[in-house]
């Protein structure tokens, strides 16, 4: 049966083949994974905690975390119970968590680490409707959440009843934007705003052996979430990057078949590997800078004749294959979003037989609203390509983009007036 919300891809994915490595992470220097039986079981625990709490439909429920299978566990298990998360990016200060915290009116509040809890502790002084902070790492005298899991365990509530009463267009997650004039805004998306975003990217993508991607953008960020819902739907595992200074390591490790990133890191990949190839010296460099030159001269829509073609193979067996070991040497596909990709980067990287797809979206619509495709006919280096399906574009007078779809939020949180600036 097709999900019709969020949650129901665990039960899609057990019923499409179940994985080994569902989510994985490294725990002092150890990969480990949870697969799809484990996180359904650790889910549907975590979700019964919820309700012994006395955690009901609507209520909000805050995430301050970076990327960690333990961030899915209490996302997830929000959503069986009809529950709204309301991820929050590590790196703002506690003022901002104060307003997210009142604007909001969450319940419970999940942090990483000590810094974090700190942090949140400081901003939730005085708010009496904040009932407990949990951690995700082990901390001396601090609620764990593992403490939700294993009350969940002990305890037989039938969690069919609730999943029932959650439907495709209840609100699932409350995403606070940057204000970069004022307070933030708090974004309204529901299970069917993310989920059809996630099936049309799914549709669009005509790659074979998608089995393994690598996650480092923040999960925070509708980017980054929804593209690990089209993981779960379409049976990619998903590997969680240690840090930002690790994911070279990561790559080699994992060897992933996809990622999502931003541009500005692709430009630091490509600005690293144009450093190494400047120390060379001799007959090594000068094969890095005729590879190179190659590169840029290429046109993925365009036959360029034999020669040109044979040099590119030859660059690529003797250049190029060092690009994509450093990427882990699998990549069939890069996903970039958030900001405009320089055409030169994306035509130096398909060159070297490393595939880069840009994106274009905003929060408020889930996010994607165009993206390119695989195939030559729908693939135009320097654009974000056509329409999702079941998106409609027009663009106005002014320039403007206006979107219609499946795709676009509700509104904008206690703010009628803003929501209706933006939404006819």
């Amino acid at each position: 049966m097709e999900p019709t919300r969020l949650f129901d891809l665990l039960s899609y994915q057990k019923a499409n083949g179940t994985l080994s490595d569902t989510f994985s992470y490294k725990y002092d220097g150890t990969w480990k994974s949870y697969s799809t039986d484990d996180v359904i079981n650790i889910v549907n625990a975590v979700s019964r905690g919820f309700i012994k709490l006395g955690l009901k439909k609507n209520d909000k429920v805050g995430i301050v975390s970076s990327n960690r299978p333990e961030w899915n566990f209490i996302d997830l298990a929000l959503q069986q119970i009809g529950a709204v998360s309301v991820p929050m990016y590590p790196t703002i200060t506690p003022k901002d968590y104060k307003f997210i915290f009142e604007d909001s009116g969450l319940k419970y509040v999940f942090a990483e680490d000590q810094e974090l809890y700190d942090k949140v502790k400081k901003a939730s002084e005085g708010l009496e409707f904040i009932e407990n902070i949990y951690s995700y790492d082990q901390l001396q005298g601090i609620p764990h959440w593992t403490e939700l899991k294993e009350s969940g365990e002990n305890d037989d509530t039938d969690l069919q009843a609730y999943k029932d009463a959650v439907d495709p267009e209840d609100l699932v997650t409350l995403i606070y934007t940057s204000g970069t004039t004022g307070n933030p805004k708090g974004v309204m998306l529901t299970h069917r705003n993310v989920l059809s975003n996630a099936k049309a990217v799914n549709e669009n993508l005509d790659v074979d052996g998608l089995k393994k991607s690598l996650s480092f953008l923040p999960l925070c960020h509708i980017f980054e979430r929804t593209s690990v819902y089209f993981y779960l739907y379409r049976g990619v595992a998903v590997y969680y990057a240690e840090n930002l200074e690790k994911i070279g390591d990561n790559l080699k490790e994992v060897q992933p078949d996809m990622f999502t990133t931003v541009p500005r890191l692709l430009e630091k990949i490509y600005d690293k590997i144009v450093a190494k190839g400047m120390e060379l010296s001799g007959i090594k460099k000068s094969l890095f800078f005729w590879a190179l030159n190659l590169g840029h001269k290429f046109d993925r829509n365009k036959n360029q004749g034999a020669w040109y073609n044979f040099q590119l193979k030859l660059a690529n067996k003797l250049i190029f294959s060092k690009w994509r070991e450093a990427v882990g040497g699998n990549i069939k596909l890069i996903a970039s979003g958030g900001a405009a990709l320089q055409p030169r980067l994306a035509t130096i990287f398909w060159s070297a037989q490393i595939p880069v797809l840009e994106a274009y979206g905003l929060t408020e619509t889930s996010p994607g609203i165009a993206f390119n495709r695989y195939n030559k006919e729908d693939m135009l280096i320097g654009t974000v390509g056509p329409a999702l399906p079941g998106v409609e574009i027009k663009i106005a007078e002014d320039g403007e983009v206006l979107a219609k779809g499946p795709n676009i939020m509700k509104g904008y949180y206690n703010q009628p007036e803003k929501t209706a600036e933006v939404i006819d």
